[in-house]
């Protein structure tokens, strides 16, 4: 089976000598293969949980809007609900 380049990307990052020794040691720690994968691993995790979190205030705001929305302009109830009343009003009633 071969491996083709066609679908990955070249990432490059300078940075100061201690800082990489210091995530080498990390990698050491963790059990990572080599330090690629560790940053690699560390860095997607944390992508999921900075995209997951926005996802969240996103929907979280989508929500709110649809409820205020809903709450200061109710639509009118429609006929299934109105006979739906009607029909537990009776069953209340005859219920006592």
């Amino acid at each position: 089976m071969s491996t083709t380049i066609s679908g990955q990307a070249r990432f490059d990052a300078r940075l100061p000598k201690e800082q990489k020794l210091f995530f080498e040691k990390a990698a050491y720690l963790g059990g990572y293969r080599n330090l690629t994968d560790f940053i690699i691993r560390v860095v997607q995790e944390k992508a999921k949980e900075i995209i997951r979190e926005n996802e969240q205030i996103i929907a979280s705001e989508r929500d709110s809007k649809v409820f205020f929305e809903a709450t200061t302009n109710p639509k009118s109830p429609s006929d299934t609900l109105k006979k739906a009343l009607i029909d537990y009003n009776l069953f209340v009633t005859n219920s006592k």
